[in-house]
């Protein structure tokens, strides 16, 4: 099964989102963060988060990248009992058991939107507020072939070449 981590080509992540997720973490979309927001939620580093922010499974802060990855079961299953916690103790879940399927719930819809990606694939998300709550949209960029003349040095071992 495959499911997306955070990924960072620089250090505007940092900048841009109050608690930045960690290179490597399993993300999934995470709009249930602000599914009772209004505009007026909108501000600042929490405008950004919304607009275009992943949520991290394990600081559970934002990331605008992600990369399909191959995960393995025992990983989605720690990435399930995190999310059940975390819904425990932001949100005020009665407990983890109970929260636990609405965690795999988000966990399993990430591993839905990854399976017909190739590795590497990066996906972006994008959210907007509607009359009737937040819509979200995804979009792909494809990892491009290796082209190996991008970084090889052609020559000649001889003096002469």
């Amino acid at each position: 099964m495959k499911l997306a981590r955070a990924i960072h080509f620089d250090e505007s992540d940092r900048r841009v989102f109050s608690n930045a997720a960690r290179t490597g973490e399993w993300c999934i979309a995470g709009g249930f963060e602000f599914s009772d927001w209004t505009e007026g939620d909108l501000v600042g580093k929490a405008r950004q988060a919304f607009s275009n922010g992943w949520l991290g499974t394990e600081t559970f802060g934002r990331v605008t990248f992600v990369a399909v990855t191959v995960c393995q079961p025992a990983e989605r299953e720690a990435a399930i009992d995190r999310l059940a916690q975390h819904f425990v103790d932001v949100y005020g879940a009665p407990s983890v058991d109970a929260a636990r399927p609405v965690a795999k719930t988000e966990i399993d819809d990430m591993v839905e939107l990854c399976e017909d990606h190739d590795p590497n694939t990066l996906l972006t998300v994008s959210r907007e507020l509607t009359g009737s709550g937040v819509r979200e949209s995804f979009r792909t960029i494809h990892a491009p072939d290796a082209d190996l003349t991008q970084v090889a040095i052609h020559g000649s071992l001889d003096e002469d070449g």
